[in-house]
């Protein structure tokens, strides 16, 4: 009897669990529980309390409210979290205890990232904000008046926020008791907020006049005392996620000094305040310190970046490791190794509570959605806390992705992982989708993938790899695809396809698909450019002319000078690798996926790639989706997540 499998609906039943925080005195944990309601068709999410020794967890809050970002204060009696309650993201702080959470704030821009001070009695936060503007605005809007927006820069609009409009990221301070809210800054940067210790707060910024040409984020310590400012970091870089360790004496911090530009692979360095020394902690490391793993699954995660121990000696963090995410320890003086290597895990959020060596996790699996786990340090014991997801899963059949090496186009390794239909039956054929993930400098690896048990659940095999320019496997593998769009990269791929076709009888050469999303659509029309091998295509939020994506994308011209490795005058060279260029080639059916509001790929990529298509006579549909960004598949609107799966689902099953 054939069972089910993933369902395009079962987005509404995932339960997300993020950030997971330790109290100071280690009996519990609070948590985020993040799902998607279909009546609201938006996302809510909630505080969640584990307390360990009964292994029970109790809801905090309640509502249609979106919350985030839980802080234990210092003595562990009160709770910060931001909450969209009122309409606008603002700071309550709730005792631990229980009672009613109490509102901190009303500005008008809403708060980010609460830190508290180490008395407790304070909280500083992000505010968006301009020069000189008052905390508590009440802005009279003009009725039926469209005003221009006038623009003097470069980076005036970004996907994330949409068009600019010169409000800059800006610390604040919060009195807890009294309510009062004051500016820390008031300037046209934007600041990054860390950590804070004793009279110092960490925090990173670009300080350059003319940010157009200028990509740093330098890491500053703010002394309360006097309000001056010092830089820690001298190279032009990136760096932040700085924690102090608990005795003040040590700042670590990520980040990389762009030798490789956005292909730079995160380090951690470790900052004497005594001796304003900086030591690179894991120069030896050939892997990114950081979570880098593709998921469609998980809502609210807040990185969890470095945690010290109380001994003042050595600290935890993430890095990414051949489609996993591995928990790491380092030492002050050097000493890197595995906390926890598991075979098939992505953590993704962490806590650690010295007294008992006892670490809480957010991990995913292949097959399992985000819970919570703890482990025991030193022992390597590892308990199941959480099982939010084991309800609607039990009625589910997955699909067990199957791990292989391959050498790629030029003999190169090449990780992927094939799925198997759900109710596979020995001896009979099936259709294959190729995936392949965005970046291109992220990963595919051992995590719950909706889309992917979706594709397995309706009757298709799914192949993934991690082609050269993924991060996960060393700098020089990363770096292999800037200046290469469309070389090594498609070998890489259409090396795994041979692959899986001479190791597996079950898939049928006949019915092959593919599909992907930014990188990922671009390689799609790369691909069906350039062979005829595909039965159907998807391609998402693509780029198919570089050219016009130079002046037209938010990260446009530095983006396409550090991958494409030319300037615009080199408009050979960018056409060359443009898609466009080769759509005479195509003759496989497409269907192509933008957002209308995808500043990052904008949708005249996707408008150019059709026209062409269709003038030809080629076999095209186009869907847009309005008010949606270039993270449509990942957090856009309940209703048009749905609707983009259907549409993929409709075109393979009309082709295959």
């Amino acid at each position: 009897m054939e069972v089910n499998g993933i369902e395009i609906k079962d987005l509404y039943q995932i339960k997300a669990l993020s950030d997971p925080r330790i109290s100071p005195d280690g009996e519990e944990a609070v948590f985020v529980q993040t799902v998607m309601d279909k009546e609201k068709n938006d996302y809510l999410s909630h505080l969640f309390c584990l307390d360990f020794e009964s292994g029970c967890n109790t809801q905090w809050t309640f509502g249609e409210e979106k919350v985030s970002s839980p802080r234990w204060s210092p003595d562990g009696s009160q709770i910060a979290f931001l909450s969209n309650r009122t309409g606008s993201t603002q700071l309550y702080v709730m005792n631990r205890n229980g009672g009613e959470a109490e509102q901190l704030t009303e500005t008008q821009r809403g708060i980010s990232n609460p830190v508290w001070s180490p008395c407790g009695k304070k909280i500083v936060c992000v505010v968006r904000l301009k020069k000189g503007e008052a905390l508590q605005v009440n802005e009279g809007k003009e009725e039926g008046k469209i005003k221009p927006l006038a623009v003097s820069s470069m980076k005036y609009k970004s996907d994330d926020r949409g068009f600019h409009d010169d409000r800059y990221a800006q610390l604040v301070i919060v009195d807890v008791s009294g309510k009062e809210v004051e500016r820390l800054t008031d300037d046209e940067h934007d600041y990054t907020l860390h950590a804070w210790h004793e009279s110092y707060i960490a925090y990173s910024a670009d300080f350059e006049e003319n940010k157009d040409f200028s990509f740093a984020s330098g890491l500053y310590l703010l002394d309360m005392e006097n309000m001056e400012s010092n830089k820690v970091t001298d190279e032009q870089g990136y760096y932040g996620g700085a924690s102090f360790s608990p005795d003040g004496k040590y700042l670590a911090y990520i980040g990389h000094n762009r030798e490789f530009e956005n292909a730079t692979q995160n380090k951690i360095y470790l900052y004497n305040m005594e001796t304003r020394l900086t030591l690179p902690l894991t120069e030896g490391m050939d892997i990114p310190v950081g979570d880098y793993l593709n998921s469609d699954s998980i809502q609210g995660t807040s990185g969890a970046g470095i945690v010290w121990s109380k001994d003042n000696e050595s600290l935890y963090f993430i890095a990414s490791d051949r489609g996993n995410t591995i928990l790491y320890y380092a030492h002050i003086e050097g000493a890197v190794c595995p906390a926890l290597f598991e075979e098939e895990q992505h953590i993704y959020g962490f806590d650690f509570f010295s007294e008992d060596q006892r670490m809480v996790l957010a991990m995913s699996k292949p097959e399992e959605p985000g819970e919570l786990y703890t482990l025991h340090v030193p022992s390597g014991q590892i308990e199941k806390m959480t099982e939010v997801n084991k309800g609607w899963l039990s009625s589910r059949q997955l699909s067990s992705p199957e791990m292989f090496m391959l050498s790629g186009g030029d003999g190169i390794p090449v990780q992927g992982w094939i799925m198997k239909p759900v109710n596979f039956e020995k001896g009979k054929t099936y259709p294959l989708i190729v995936e392949i993930h965005g970046g291109p400098h992220t990963m595919y690896g051992n995590t719950f993938f909706h889309e992917l048990q979706l594709l397995a659940g309706k009757g298709y095999g799914v192949l993934y790899i991690n082609p050269r320019g993924s991060h996960g496997y060393g700098q020089e593998f990363v770096d292999a695809v800037r200046g290469d769009y469309g070389g090594g990269d498609y070998q890489d791929i259409m090396a795994a396809v041979d692959h899986v076709l001479e190791e597996y009888d079950w898939i049928d050469e006949s019915r092959l698909g593919v599909t992907g999303g930014s990188y990922g659509g671009f390689m799609t029309n790369w691909i069906i450019a350039h062979c005829d091998r595909f039965k159907a295509a998807v391609t998402q939020r693509s780029i198919s002319n570089w050219i016009s994506f130079y002046g037209v994308s938010d990260i446009g011209y530095y983006f396409s000078e550090w991958q494409m490795k030319c300037e615009l005058d080199d408009i050979e060279t960018l056409w060359k690798h443009s898609p466009l260029a080769y759509v005479k080639n195509i003759n496989t059916p497409l269907l192509i996926l933008h957002s209308e509001k995808d500043y990052r790929c904008p949708i005249e990529q996707a408008e150019q790639l059709y026209i062409a298509l269709k003038r030809d006579g080629k076999q095209a549909r186009f869907v847009r989706f309005p008010d949606s960004n270039h993270n449509l598949s990942r957090s856009g609107t309940p209703s048009l997540r749905e609707a983009r799966l259907q549409e993929i689902i409709d075109w393979f099953d009309e082709y295959f």
